[in-house]
């Protein structure tokens, strides 16, 4: 098995300009079910490089060609009204690859997604997967690449990835690959400020699925949502083998280090920086690797043991 996509993921791409349709043809090649592309003022016409209809909406090309995954590849001052086009469609995962995305369009559409429940946190349950924006997207190897992730780096195995960084997380997973281990599905949440997933959301969905029998985590400076999920997974799966990193060792606070949520705030209460993260971590058992070699090393050792 797999998370959140397989060979039954349907795409519908929103953006499908050069980049757009650059990476849907990668996506495609390996073997994702790239169904139909939307552009507002190209409908019932022919995308020519998929060979896939073109769709005036997202919600007809539901209806019309079963598109249950959306991939995102509009300029960002769109993006916003893309995700929510997506949602309203009745789209059960919608990926965003973009970068740039305001924080303030994404926290209407967070707070639109996932409304406040009664005890003033934000109720997912039964609501869409939304994963990015700025993200590299997810992998379920020989089953489904969605966004620009490089399929040729990994294959299939039972380790599952989930990641805030999308270059670091490349590194591992190839050097797991040449250690002969495959990743179940790795997922790039994205390291905005706002993200539609964190760790708490896709770490528990690695601990159901069959198919992943360890987890590789890769944070960064900033927050504490490393330190939280490290505390579900004491809890919950203590005897799978779990290991992480954290990107940042040398940054200095109140300095943005790449993504806009890489930033350890000056005079805040601290947890935030690589360090702080590592102890915290490695007190719930979870050994922590200083650079991606060394974190695919941790991995390899665990699963040898």
């Amino acid at each position: 098995m797999s998370i959140l996509i397989d060979t039954d993921t349907r795409v519908v791409v929103q953006g499908i300009g050069n980049q757009g349709t650059f990476h849907a043809k990668r996506n495609a090649d390996y073997g994702t079910q790239i169904v139909a592309g939307t552009h507002p003022k190209r409908g019932g016409s022919t995308w020519e490089e998929l060979g896939a209809p073109v769709y005036a909406s997202v919600a007809e090309a539901v209806d019309s060609q079963g598109a249950n995954t959306s991939m995102i590849m509009v300029p960002a001052p769109f993006t916003k009204d893309a995700i929510l086009e997506a949602y309203t469609a009745g789209i059960d995962t919608i990926v965003c690859i973009t970068e740039g995305v305001p924080a303030h369009d994404m926290a209407v559409v967070y707070n639109t997604l996932y409304p406040r429940s009664a005890d003033g946190g934000f109720s997912k349950q039964g609501r869409p997967v939304l994963i990015g924006p700025n993200c590299p997207g997810l992998i379920s190897p020989g089953k489904a690449n969605l966004g620009i992730i490089p399929g040729e780096i990994t294959k299939p195995g039972n380790v599952g990835l989930v990641s805030r960084s999308g270059t670091l997380t490349y590194q591992i997973m190839h050097e797991l690959h040449l250690a002969g281990i495959g990743i179940s599905t790795c997922v790039g949440i994205g390291g905005d400020p706002i993200v539609g997933s964190d760790f708490l959301d896709i770490i528990p969905r690695f601990a159901d699925d069959p198919a992943t029998e360890a987890i590789v985590f890769v944070g960064e400076i900033g927050g504490t949502g490393e330190q939280r999920v490290g505390e579900w997974i004491h809890a919950h799966i203590p005897d799978t083998p779990v290991v992480a990193y954290i990107a940042g060792f040398t940054a200095p606070p109140g300095k943005q280090m790449g993504h806009a949520g890489a930033i350890v705030k000056e005079g805040g209460e601290g947890g935030e920086t690589a360090a702080d993260k590592k102890a915290a971590l490695e007190t719930l058992g979870i050994s922590v690797g200083t650079n991606p070699t060394e974190t695919a090393e941790l991995m390899i050792q665990r699963l040898s043991a």
